[in-house]
């Protein structure tokens, strides 16, 4: 479960140990974010290979399928991936990659030329169809890859 942000009332309501219930908005999506690869092996020499290493993994922690068609990733600078027709089963992981490729049940492919994720840090961002975020993403310089 994600970590939810105590401010203003909120806060003053956790210190006093009074229970808080989580609204809808706060309430965590079945599909998140898993893991980022954002710096792929070797040097960035922009080759396909290159490329694919780079990659997104998002996990759908419920039980039921769920349907992607709509949802959106995205990083700081604007670069989006929007899912055409997808179905994540439940308890299941989709990778998506930078470079092109073939699309899967487990992998898709955003057929970039030339890299999405900083690797002196980003920010990736899943939203939902209508625009909501549904989970978010930050990593620093270090590393190559980080589990969120």
């Amino acid at each position: 479960m994600r970590k939810l942000l105590a401010t203003g009332t909120a806060a003053v309501m956790a210190t006093a140990g009074v229970g808080l219930a989580a609204t809808p908005a706060q309430a965590a999506s079945a599909v998140q974010i898993y893991r980022v690869y954002f710096d792929s092996p070797g040097k960035d020499t922009g080759s396909n290979a290159s490329l694919n290493g780079e990659w997104i993994q998002l996990v759908n922690i419920s039980r039921s399928a769920r349907q992607l068609k709509g949802y959106k990733l995205r990083d700081k600078t604007g670069y989006t991936y929007t899912f055409a027709s997808f179905t994540l089963k439940g308890r299941a992981k989709v990778t998506i990659r930078t470079g092109k490729g073939r699309n899967t049940t487990a992998t898709r492919y955003w057929g970039r030329s030339w890299y999405v994720w900083n690797n002196t840090g980003d920010t990736a961002t899943l939203k939902y169809p209508n625009g909501r975020i549904a989970d978010t993403c930050s990593w620093g310089s270090k590393g190559d890859h980080k589990y969120c």
